[in-house]
């Protein structure tokens, strides 16, 4: 069953529906599995600065691109403004992009809504304050963040710029301040914590959802944060094997039909074809809604471990 794998965003650019987030992704693994990925047709990678591996990928896809295993404009690559360069957005895209080896990138985002205290560009410090609270810097709006962010556009370092991690209220605010309105808004959400509200919210209103930790965030987040997967629910099971799927499949293929894109994490060169397999069936509509009826409203990735407060209070 041929279908499209691609989502057009609000600039007219499009993004391939689904990708390979590098979170975690061992900088020594990255060689291989970014030239396994392609090879398995991935077209689209999302990194971060925060992730520590940009220069790694930058390498993997450097050699991609002389092999002419792809050209440069085949792939969708995102990457992230860290909290500590709010103030030094133009320094910290430059940053990324030397380390990626590109001279543009298709995607840059805001990855919190927050600015704290700078470091040095590309640092990606997240310094705690005496009460071992994270330093917010209070005097760098996310409105003056978004308009440096358009000023990457208009200087050709970046194709489309968005928001990651902003609930309704901030994503309305971003719409009403901005001259070039977000195109993505990149969001935990998986069968244990859907978000129909916002999801909706931004379709609504032509900013496209990208759905980070789209398996509820497996061995990783129950590792750090002591969550439980919706991958293990009986629910998911039973459609796995209804479809002769792998329960990671069916949650994605559940985020494909939801219209959000998705990029599953892995360093398993098995798992990465089989999350790659979400394109040759599709869930009807009377097992979307027994998905539905899964939901935990459960957040697995919980950044207050590490910065000693809760932002989503």
């Amino acid at each position: 069953m041929a279908e499209e794998r691609e989502l057009v965003l609000n600039n007219g650019h499009t993004m391939p529906l689904l990708g390979l987030g590098v979170w975690r992704a061992e900088p020594h693994l990255l060689r291989d599995l970014i030239s396994h990925a392609l090879r398995l047709g991935y077209r689209h990678f999302d990194c971060a600065a925060d992730y520590k591996n940009e220069a790694e990928v930058g390498e993997a896809l450097s050699e991609a691109f002389h092999q002419g295993l792809v050209k440069r404009e085949d792939v969708f690559i995102t990457t992230k403004l860290w909290n500590s360069d709010h103030g030094h957005v133009r320094e910290a895209c430059k940053d990324s992009l030397k380390k990626l080896q590109l001279e543009y990138l298709d995607l840059y985002l805001v990855h919190f809504p927050v600015a704290i205290r700078h470091t040095g560009v590309g640092t990606t410090a997240s310094v705690l304050d005496k009460d071992g609270m994270l330093d917010i810097d209070v005097t760098i709006s996310l409105e003056t963040t978004w308009h440096a962010m358009e000023d990457l556009v208009s200087e050709g370092l970046v194709r489309s710029i968005g928001i990651s991690n902003y609930d309704i209220f901030l994503t309305r605010d971003c719409l009403a301040y901005s001259k070039i309105k977000p195109a993505v808004n990149q969001i935990e959400t998986h069968p244990y914590f859907q978000r129909d509200s916002l999801v909706k919210f931004c379709q609504k209103h032509g900013v496209a959802v990208t759905a980070h930790t789209p398996l509820g965030g497996g061995l990783a987040n129950i590792e750090w944060f002591g969550s439980s997967s919706a991958l293990d629910d009986p629910v998911i099971q039973d459609l796995a094997q209804k479809y002769k799927k792998t329960p990671a499949q069916i949650a994605l293929r559940w985020g494909i039909q939801r219209n959000t894109i998705v990029i599953p994490k892995s360093s398993k060169l098995q798992r990465l074809e089989e999350n790659a397999g979400i394109f040759d069936f599709q869930l009807s509509k009377e097992d979307m809604l027994c998905i539905k009826a899964i939901d935990r409203k459960l957040r697995t990735n919980q950044p207050e471990k590490f910065w000693g407060i809760d932002l989503y209070a």
